[in-house]
Order: C-alpha cells, then sequence, then structure tokens
C-alpha cells in the first residue's frame, strides 16, 4: 500500500508511537491523517485532524466510522501496560482491563473498519504488537498476554480479509523510547525509527516487520533448542 494520498486513522495518536505515525504519514504524503485519542485536547500536531475515539467504547468506535468513512489504512496503535505478574492479587483486574485495549479494542476497531476498507478499494490494517507477543517473562504479565492474542488476531484477520485486498501489517518491536517504557533501564529503539521501518514494510506489501534487532533475536530464538520463550539459563 501507498502512503501518498492515503487517508490514515490512527488510534492513540497523541504521544508515543502514535504521535510519530502521525507525523511520518504527513511527511509521506498522506492526504488526511486522523489523530484518534481519548483528549482530543491533547492532539498538538498541525496537519492532523483529532477525532475522539476510546476504543473500549463501542459507540464512540461506531461515531469514529461515521467521522471517518474516507479511511483507506488503520493503525491499531492504542495500547497500555502495567508491570505485575499472574500471581499479584489484582492480576484478573489489571488483565481485563489491559485486554479490553490492547485485544478487544483491536478487535472492534478492525470489525467496524473492515467495511470501510472494502468501500474504498481494500486498503490495510497495521496492528502494533510486540515482542511481548511471543515472550512472556511475567514482568508485564497481562500486557504480554495480550499482545499475544492481538498477534493471533491479526493472523486471523489476515485470512479473512485477503478476498477484500486489505493488507494487515503486524508491527513486532522491543522496547520503544516512550512513556510507556519510562522507568525501564534496557536499551530502547527511537518511536521514528519504528514507525520508519513499519511504513516501509506497509508500503513494500509485507505481512509482518521485526522493527529492531533485539526482535529479530527473540524471533530466531523461537525455533532454538531451548525457545527464547522458556526461562534462560
Amino acid at each position: 500500500m501507498k502512503i501518498e494520498n492515503s487517508v490514515v486513522l490512527v488510534t492513540g495518536a497523541n504521544r508515543g508511537i502514535g504521535l510519530a505515525f502521525a507525523r511520518a504519514l504527513l511527511a509521506r504524503g498522506a492526504r488526511k491523517v486522523y489523530a484518534a485519542t481519548r483528549n482530543t485536547a491533547s492532539v498538538t500536531l498541525p496537519g492532523v485532524q483529532a477525532l475522539q475515539l476510546d476504543v473500549t467504547k463501542p459507540d464512540e468506535i461506531a461515531a469514529a466510522v461515521q467521522q471517518a468513512g474516507d479511511v483507506t489504512l488503520v493503525i491499531n496503535n492504542a495500547g497500555i501496560a502495567q508491570p505485575g505478574g499472574f500471581l499479584a492479587p489484582d492480576s484478573d483486574a489489571v488483565s481485563r482491563r489491559i485486554f479490553e485495549t490492547n485485544f478487544f479494542g483491536v478487535l472492534n476497531m478492525s470489525k467496524a473498519f473492515a467495511p470501510v476498507l472494502k468501500a474504498n478499494g481494500g486498503g490495510a490494517l497495521l496492528n502494533v504488537l510486540s515482542v511481548a507477543s511471543w515472550v512472556n517473562g511475567g514482568e508485564l504479565a497481562a500486557y504480554s498476554a495480550s499482545k499475544s492474542a492481538a498477534w493471533s488476531l491479526t493472523n486471523a484477520l489476515r485470512h479473512e480479509l485477503v478476498a477484500q485486498k486489505t493488507q494487515v501489517l503486524g508491527l513486532h518491536m522491543a522496547y520503544v523510547d516512550t512513556d510507556l517504557t519510562r522507568g525501564f533501564e534496557v536499551p530502547k529503539t527511537s518511536a521514528e525509527d519504528i514507525v520508519q521501518r513499519a511504513l516501509d514494510a506497509l508500503e513494500a506489501g509485507a505481512d509482518e516487520v521485526l522493527a529492531d534487532t533485539l526482535t529479530e533475536q527473540v524471533r530466531q530464538g523461537l525455533t532454538a533448542p531451548r525457545p527464547s520463550y522458556l526461562p534462560q539459563a
């Protein structure tokens, strides 16, 4: 899919990776960029159209479909995380809250906008996933599980939408230098670098993009004698 002259909706576009997507899309010649967020006052990037959207609220998704019926690319970027393992006392409540955004938000956005993309020639879905789709060390247990579910969802959507010629791209990456990873003392990639790799892959017609070195290493390790998703000595 070509970015130039496209009409794009980016969820969680007010900061982090979403904001980097919005900037890069404008730079590549997108005709219109809907910057979707729960608080439209937080959208300050010139050239985008702010759109009220909480992906956990079906009525706001339906309203977004009505307002953005010209969309040719949907970037499901909105996501939340919270540290903690599954044995923590509040893990059930934390898991439900995270899944509402990271899995059901992507599911409901994809269902709602699939007919829009079909009507506009097919277009594309770009789902922001994670290296945590494959490895869950327990530090961000619910987040990792939600990204595993979103990866499976992305793979299913790819099959279901092929008939209407909608490209489905899954974006995997490790730690990105955003508010979400503040406090993690680990190597991080800039949001701008991740986005450039993602959009290059989208324009190349790819199904999946591994956007940094650590993600490539973890993916290769899935088939090692002791796979990378198991505790390592």
